[in-house]
């Protein structure tokens, strides 16, 4: 697929390379890539697995990719360039035979020039050599990690074709966005790789339905073989559209160079008016205003596929993030994740702290060096991005290193003057380099700050792993936690927000998990699906844009250590009747004497009075807002399971052949509650140009599972047929446009 900027054309590398899962080395893969027949597309993970009890080593080796291309002719003369997203977890691109360039890092994208060794009359071959071993000399490794990488080239591909001169990058930024006096810098690199030229460079400020709204021109002479790097100011911009967290307006920034009146380059990039700061009162300011910030941190990987995730699952965990779960952060532990991810939270208005990768380990000082260039390919990458309101440059929960953080911090500082920096550490006797003194606090409560701007980055997590499987009593204690973490915090002014460790379970080695590689910190588990700890977060949504009621219960006696005596109700409404088989138990308000500082305190019933061995009933709950009944949830008494419940995240999807969604299913009562007790094991088969990727069939696991659906390259209409041995089943629908 080509997109044409004028001046310049981007040809996305996505489709049509063959994969090895061998160090064969360059020749022979050269030689067998011209042979092969069955290709793979990118995003691409080096093994699929599955979700939980795999050994890490299963994806840790050397692996080839090979793409063959030939370019029109009426590129001659241009420049050549491959740029990759993300390759985990170092690359050497050999082009025709030769070494063109290597990588190291996996989280960050890098691209390498293949001017001087492109054919135009014949085939190109590009071969990338993929190391996905754990290198103690490239972060985060060099000691035990929180977490897996997995391998491959897991993130997108292109050539870009410009011209000799040609924008290497550009950056605008904001100044005085409040005021009426707002202007915008604009920071540019010009390469100029061939004759003396004179060059007219427009700078561009384009709405969301495309109008301009302000146009700042400037003439650069060019020498021969020399580049620029300059500054120029954009004064008088008129009045504009605030980006936030609620109306996330976005403009679009464009840099184009003309020769004698044709444009011979162009780049653009998206753009926000904001101003973001967290302030010496302790508070962070958005444009102004003060937001109190809840969130959770994220991991990028996911079930089968790893990291290899394209632009859809990434939309989706973000909409989780703002619209299922109500945050308005997210921390980017402990890497940068995709550019759709980002895409996305722009679009939406999440909020984003990002991090360079690491974890608890400092390296020598060649490892160091590796790490300032993630730090720095991070920053040039993603500074556009409005949502973006702090960098992380200090390795998570390493110890101080003074003169490492010194470095971390001017650069980035240097790179983008414009936001503020953190360190995320473990321990409060820390040397305060960054702008934010950001903490992890698992005390179980929340500490004093002993810095400010103080921010809480991960609460909860490793203290309280939970399962969907644990006994209702943990999970009840688990969803307690984060609610009265964050009320804790909502109740000091001198606290910017708190981070919860974390939104999704996630894969990790043995010395973290739970024995199955999984790590069982999220609200959700790693199909994204909700635990109860989510319903808390859920339920301080506004009921203005959605009724939330849920019993934290699965309402069975036998649950509880002993009999149940109290039952707490997750809830925006105003009061909640119980009604007890026919008995109306009463009419409960949200408990505000303990939980006083929340938005929507949860409900506590506390005369159920369920005596062991008496009449279990129904369960009801009818939600009010200003006496009205605006929800009704029921929970039967038997928990029989009734129905195979399956439902796709999107039911139209692109037939480009890479394109995925999700399929979800799980075994529920009479009254559409999951049953997390049944067992069972669900077949899907597939009719129509479609592909499954997963554990197929699958064991449910707390009552529920998940697998993917990959299209193809043909359009229509497909059939999901889900069949459990439990005798129940399942259909969905799907189309490919």
């Amino acid at each position: 697929m080509s997109k044409t900027l004028t001046g310049r054309r981007i040809v996305e590398m996505n489709d049509n390379w063959i994969f090895f899962d061998s160090d064969i080395g360059v020749k022979k893969a050269t030689s067998a890539a011209k042979k092969a027949k069955e290709k793979i597309t990118l995003p691409h993970t080096n093994r699929i697995l599955p979700y939980h009890n795999f050994d890490e080593k299963e994806y840790q080796f050397v692996s080839w990719y090979v793409n063959k291309f030939k370019l029109p002719a009426d590129v001659k003369g241009k420049k050549i360039f491959v740029e990759f997203d993300g390759i985990m977890l170092a690359a050497e691109v050999y082009l025709n035979g030769k070494l063109i360039g290597e990588h190291k890092g996996g989280f960050t994208n890098f691209r390498f020039d293949l001017t001087n060794y492109v054919k135009y009359k014949a085939d190109n071959i590009l071969a990338v050599k993929v190391d996905s071993r754990e290198r103690p000399d490239i972060p985060p490794f060099g000691n035990v990690v929180d977490y897996l990488t997995f391998g491959g080239i897991y993130r997108e591909a292109r050539l870009i074709i410009t011209d000799t001169t040609y924008i290497d990058d550009f950056w605008a930024c904001g100044l005085n966005v409040l005021k009426d006096d707002r202007a915008m810098v604009v920071q540019y690199d010009i390469r100029n790789e061939g004759r003396t030229r004179d060059i007219d460079l427009t700078f561009q400020l384009v709405d969301e339905k495309g109008g301009l709204v302000t146009e700042t021109s400037k003439n650069l002479k060019l020498k021969q073989q020399k580049n620029i790097s300059e500054n120029i100011v954009v004064q008088n911009i008129p009045d504009v559209k605030l980006w936030d967290i609620e109306e996330p307006n976005l403009y679009q920034t464009k840099l184009i160079l003309k020769e004698n009146g044709q444009v011979i380059d162009e780049v653009q990039k998206s753009f926000g008016f904001r101003e973001a700061h967290f302030a010496k009162d302790g508070k962070f300011y958005l444009n102004g205003r003060h937001i109190k910030l809840i969130g959770l941190d994220r991991h990028q990987n996911y079930p089968y596929i790893g990291a290899a995730a394209g632009w859809r699952l990434q939309y989706r965990d973000a909409e989780i993030l703002k619209y299922e779960l109500g945050l308005n952060i997210v921390r980017t532990s402990h890497y940068p994740q995709s550019p759709h991810f980002l895409d996305r939270c722009d679009r939406i208005g999440l909020l984003v702290f990002e991090e360079i990768p690491g974890w608890q380990h400092i390296g020598n000082k060649k490892w160091q060096s590796v790490s300032l260039n993630e730090l720095k390919e991070m920053i040039v990458r993603d500074r556009h991005h409005p949502s973006i309101i702090l960098w992380g440059v200090r390795i998570n929960e390493s110890q101080d290193n003074h003169e490492f953080y010194i470095k971390t911090n001017a650069l980035a500082h240097r790179l983008d003057p414009t936001r503020q920096t953190g360190g995320v550490r473990c321990f409060r006797e820390s040397e305060f380099l960054e702008d934010v003194f950001t903490y992890n606090d698992f005390s179980g409560t929340v500490q004093e700050p002993n810095h400010i701007p103080y921010l809480i980055t991960e609460f909860a997590g490793h203290t309280f792993p939970t399962k969907t499987i644990d006994s209702i009593e943990k999970q009840y204690h688990h969803t307690l936690l984060h609610a009265r973490i964050q009320n804790l915090q909502l109740s000091k002014q001198n606290i910017a927000g708190a981070i919860g460790w974390c939104a999704f379970d996630y894969n990790t080695h043995i010395e973290f998990g739970s024995g199955d590689r999984i790590c069982y910190h999220g609200i959700c588990d790693i199909f994204r699906l909700p635990k109860f700890a989510a319903y808390f977060y859920k339920s301080q949504i506004s009921p203005d844009k959605e009724i939330v009621l849920e019993a934290l219960d699965y309402w069975a006696r036998g649950d509880w250590n002993e009999c149940p005596k109290n039952l707490t109700i997750l809830s925006n409404c105003d009061e909640v009747e119980v009604r007890i088989g026919k008995r109306k138990i009463g009419v409960f308000k949200p408990q505000r004497d303990k939980f006083r500082n929340l938005p929507h305190p949860p409900v506590v019933v506390d005369n159920i009075r369920a005596e062991w061995g008496g009449k279990w009933e129904d369960l009801t709950l009818i939600g009010r807002i200003r006496g009205k009944k605006v929800a009704v949830r029921k929970y039967p008494a038997d928990k029989l399971p009734v129905e195979l419940k399956a439902w796709v995240d999107h039911n139209t999807i692109y037939a480009d052949g890479r394109d995925i969604t999700q399929l979800s299913f799980m075994m529920t009562d009479k009254f559409g509650n999951i049953c997390p007790y049944a067992t069972g094991i669900v077949t899907v088969q597939a009719s129509g140009n479609v592909e499954l990727i997963g554990e197929n069939p699958f064991a449910l696991f707390g009552g529920r599972g998940a697998i993917y659906v990959k299209a193809g390259r043909k359009k229509g209409n497909a059939k999901l047929r889900l069949q459990c041995s439990s005798g129940h089943s399942a259909e969905v629908s799907l189309k490919l446009v």
